[in-house]
C-alpha cells in the first residue's frame, strides 16, 4: 500500500512546480537531465528547471539536495552601443528577475505555504548566476539548497 513517504520524490516535485510555475516571471518548468530539454522553443522562456542532486535518509526525514535553475532569454539591441556599463542588451533585466524568482521561492519554503507542508530548508540557499551558459543566449541563476520532508514510510511489522 503506498503512502506518502513512498510518494516522496513525487511530492516535492509537484511543490516546487507548483510554486515555480505560479510565479509571474516563470513561462515553463522542467526538471530531469538539463540537456534533454528542448531549450531552442523561444515560447518557454523564463524556464525554472528543478535538478534533484541526491537524497539522505535521517531518522524521520528524507533530506533532499535540490538545483533550481531559474533563467531567460537575453535580448540584443540593434541600436550602436551606448552605455558601457550596462551593454547593449538586457541581462541584467533578466539577472534581476530569475533572482527575483529564486527569491520569492525561497521566502515559500522559508516562511511560507511550502514551509507549512513541512518541506524544511536546512540550509540558506547559494545562488550562482551564469550567462551564455546553453545554445540560446540566456542568463539565469542556479539555486542550490538542501530541503527536509517526512519520511512517513511505514516499517514493516516484525510478526
Amino acid at each position: 500500500m503506498a503512502n506518502e513517504g513512498s510518494r516522496a520524490y513525487y511530492l516535492i516535485l509537484d511543490k516546487l512546480k507548483d510554486q515555480l510555475i505560479a510565479d509571474e516571471n516563470v513561462n515553463s518548468v522542467t526538471t530531469g537531465d538539463l540537456t534533454e530539454v528542448d531549450l531552442e522553443k523561444q515560447s518557454m522562456y523564463p524556464i525554472s528547471h528543478i535538478i534533484v542532486n541526491n537524497s539522505t535518509f535521517a531518522d524521520n526525514v528524507i533530506n533532499f539536495s535540490i538545483t533550481v535553475i531559474a533563467m531567460d532569454l537575453v535580448n540584443q539591441s540593434k541600436e550602436e552601443r551606448t552605455d558601457k556599463f550596462r551593454g547593449n542588451d538586457n541581462e541584467a533585466d533578466v539577472l534581476n528577475t530569475q533572482l527575483l524568482v529564486q527569491n520569492r521561492l525561497y521566502q515559500e519554503l522559508k516562511r511560507g505555504t511550502l514551509y507549512s507542508d513541512a518541506y524544511q530548508l536546512l540550509d540558506a540557499p547559494s545562488c550562482e548566476p551564469f550567462t551564455d551558459r546553453f545554445e540560446n543566449q540566456v542568463s539565469g541563476w542556479a539555486m542550490t539548497f538542501t530541503l527536509s520532508t517526512r519520511n512517513n514510510v511505514q516499517r514493516p511489522s516484525c510478526d
